[in-house]
Parts: structure tokens; C-alpha cells; sequence
């Protein structure tokens, strides 16, 4: 194990010792963590550990609430993911933003390419990291997901609707990406009233008109 392995396995049992079965405090924009390329998991973890780390990750995914949750944003450099999405109750969101549950599922080293004749769609998007804002992010709406899960099975399919995007989202996280990085700077709104009226559209078209931004492709 490398020096810096050991170092981020240091950071992990730290967190692990710290918050005990509760949730974990949640990095927001300005630390340099999301802004760093995560260090591929290669074993750092005992499987033990792994198994604790990812039932942290998923208490406080789920605590915050949100769809996903990347290591960086627990202050760990590190190619892990959690993704679930219990979908949305008006069918006619979930139609048009092709948004089907997600089960629980585990992301190690994960990478995504467009797949073939993939389409592109716009749609709000916030992020557990930078909280209070939300903003048109333009993506894949399908994907090739690579990777592997925790117990170290290869990972090679196709992921499509807004499962796609939160995969692309958490994804990017790894790479020191953050979702504004990829938005419609104009669309940007806070979590108000006028704000979550734009985000409960099917698709943001009156956000598109009222704000004077295009609808990325």
C-alpha cells in the first residue's frame, strides 16, 4: 500500500471512529476535496471497512435527503458512489423525465461514455454540496456505466432517463467536477418559492422563457 493509500484508509477509519452509526457532515463548494481527481479504490479497505464506509455513505445519502453521494463529498478522495432514487409520485414528471426507481447500488471507480446515438436533456439539477441552489444541467440521456461494485463484480452496461443523469452526476463528483460546471449559468435558482416552481415542471420551459436562457442540447 502506498503512502498515500494508507493515508486516505487513515481519513476513512477517522470519519468511521468519528460519527459511529450516525451521519456524516457533507463537504460543500470551496473545498479543495471536490475539486481534486479522486484515488481509484484498489482494496485500500479492509472488506469490512468497505462495508462500513458504504453503510455510512448510504445513511447519509439518505439522511440529507438525496439520490447520490460520492466519497469527495464526505471529505474522501476516493472512487466511491452511492446512487437511489425512489423515484417521483406524478407519473407525468416521471414520464417526461424518464425517472424510474433506482434500487441502492454501489459504484467503485465508476466511468461513463455516451452511448451509442445517445440524446441529450436538459433538466434542474442541485447537489447535496453546493445546498439552496438549483440550475439546467444538459446530459446523456443514456449512458455506458463501467465500474465495478463492492463486492468487486465488473460493472458494463447501459444506463438511461434521469437514473443516467444521477450516474453522470456522481460520476463527474470523481473527477472534481461539480454540476454547475456543466449548467445554464442563467437558469441558476435558489430553493425559494419562484425556484422550486421552475424545478417542478416536467421539463423547465418557463424557467427557459422567464430567465432568457436556451435549453442546452
Amino acid at each position: 500500500m502506498t503512502s498515500r493509500d494508507q493515508q486516505v484508509r487513515e481519513l476513512v477509519l477517522r470519519l468511521l471512529d468519528g460519527v459511529g452509526e450516525g451521519v456524516a457532515s457533507i463537504v460543500r463548494a470551496g473545498h479543495p476535496v471536490l475539486r481534486g481527481v479522486a484515488l481509484p479504490y484498489d482494496a485500500q479497505l479492509s472488506p469490512d471497512e468497505l462495508t462500513a464506509l458504504v453503510s455510512l455513505m448510504r445513511r447519509t445519502m439518505r439522511a440529507a435527503p438525496g439520490v447520490g453521494l460520492a466519497a469527495p463529498q464526505l471529505g474522501l478522495p476516493l472512487a466511491l458512489a452511492v446512487v437511489e432514487d425512489p423515484g417521483v409520485a406524478s407519473e407525468t414528471v416521471a414520464e417526461v423525465r424518464e425517472r424510474a426507481p433506482l434500487p441502492f447500488r454501489v459504484l467503485v471507480n465508476p466511468a461513463y461514455e455516451p452511448a451509442l446515438h445517445a440524446e441529450r436533456a436538459a433538466f434542474y439539477e442541485g447537489c447535496l454540496s453546493v445546498p439552496g441552489l438549483q440550475a439546467v444541467v444538459g446530459r446523456w440521456r443514456a449512458v455506458r456505466l463501467t465500474g465495478s461494485d463492492e463486492t468487486g463484480a465488473a460493472l458494463d452496461e447501459i444506463v438511461t432517463g434521469w437514473s443516467a443523469r444521477i450516474v453522470q452526476h456522481e460520476t463527474d463528483h470523481l473527477g472534481g467536477t461539480l454540476y454547475l460546471d456543466r449548467a445554464e449559468l442563467r437558469s441558476l435558482a435558489a430553493a425559494d418559492q419562484i425556484g422550486l416552481r421552475w424545478t417542478s415542471e416536467p421539463r423547465p420551459e418557463a424557467a427557459s422563457a422567464a430567465l432568457g436562457f436556451v435549453l442546452p442540447t
